[in-house]
């Protein structure tokens, strides 16, 4: 099928090429050997009379035009995508689909283990994948490469939809021998202790620095991690103190050598939010998994099986 003269055949080998900027990468993506797709790639610039991608030493890098290309094409390709995955109707028992969702490990630990219990009895056969929250995770869901988001409100998009999951609140988690092992700590321990803080892999910050920036506090910072499960180990057998989700921290409490202790400061909830892309908000089996992530949530919540975890009202 052609329009204005471009066969939209040639939309996906171009949203491909501009997403991994490498010829035979992309073939691989799209199941289609090199040579086809570099006659892709030769029609494309053929049609746009422009080289769209450009050799600058081993790597590719994108024209200004293909640059310029990149979020209207995803765009495209976002849309038919929503439209060909979603049905009309669904049937969880029979469904095969596959679900990706955006997650910390936080989350991955502390709600999708009941989760994924739900699931097998409900919808034996979905699968679902866990993709790693990133700084901006809504980007990964307007680029279409994940169904769900599950995030800091203030972390989300105002551009889709999305509908309050949880609060949580924060503690703090030292060594359970060590100097605020008491269970109380004074706002002068807290200022001069050494934190272990997580800060996100690719720049950006936490939700518990984001707090502690807006009330003016500056923690003395001794050690940052890429994952919050590794805060309370990371203070284990030290005096420094580690700021975590309470829910998530009586989990890894469990696991020996740290305790919680309450902040001597009053800081807000942390809201968590899932957040979808709005073409998606009509697709009846990813609205189905959202109100079975809710369930979850206030399952768990009843069984006080996690500490900390109030469900959204």
């Amino acid at each position: 099928m052609r329009f204005k003269n471009l066969d939209l055949n040639l939309l996906a080998a171009l949203d491909t090429l501009i997403r991994i900027r490498n010829v035979s990468r992309a073939a691989e993506e799209m199941f289609i050997t090199q040579s086809a797709m570099s006659n892709a790639l030769g029609r494309l610039r053929d049609y746009f009379d422009d080289p769209l991608l450009i050799q600058v030493g081993r790597s590719m890098e994108l024209s200004p035009l293909a640059a310029s290309l990149e979020q209207p094409v995803r765009d495209i390709i976002v849309r038919i995508e929503a439209a060909v995955v979603s049905t009309p109707s669904f049937s969880p028992e029979e469904s095969n689909r596959s679900f990706s969702f955006i997650v910390s490990d936080y989350t991955v630990l502390t709600i999708m283990p009941a989760f994924l219990q739900r699931l097998e009895k409900l919808a034996p056969a979905i699968q679902i994948q866990f993709k790693p929250q990133q700084n901006y995770p809504h980007l990964l869901l307007e680029r279409g490469e994940a169904d769900l988001l599950i995030a800091p409100t203030v972390f989300c998009s105002t551009n889709h939809p999305m509908e309050t999951l949880l609060e949580d609140r924060l503690c703090c988690v030292v060594d359970s021998d060590g100097p605020f092992s008491s269970g109380v700590m004074s706002q002068a321990d807290f200022l001069s202790a050494g934190h272990v803080v997580m800060q996100p892999p690719n720049g950006g910050e936490s939700f518990a620095q984001r707090a502690f920036d807006r009330v003016g506090i500056k923690l003395r910072i001794e050690v940052t991690t890429y994952f919050f499960s590794s805060l309370p180990l990371l203070v284990r057998g030290s005096r420094r103190v580690g700021l975590v989700q309470r829910s998530l921290a009586q989990v890894l409490v469990k696991l020996g050598g740290v305790r919680i202790v309450e902040p001597p400061f009053p800081l807000p909830a942390l809201q968590q939010s899932l957040q979808w892309h709005s073409y998606r908000t009509r697709d009846p089996a990813l609205s189905w998994i959202r109100e079975q992530i809710h369930e979850t949530v206030r399952a768990i919540a009843e069984s006080g099986a996690v500490e900390g975890i109030d469900p959204a009202t």
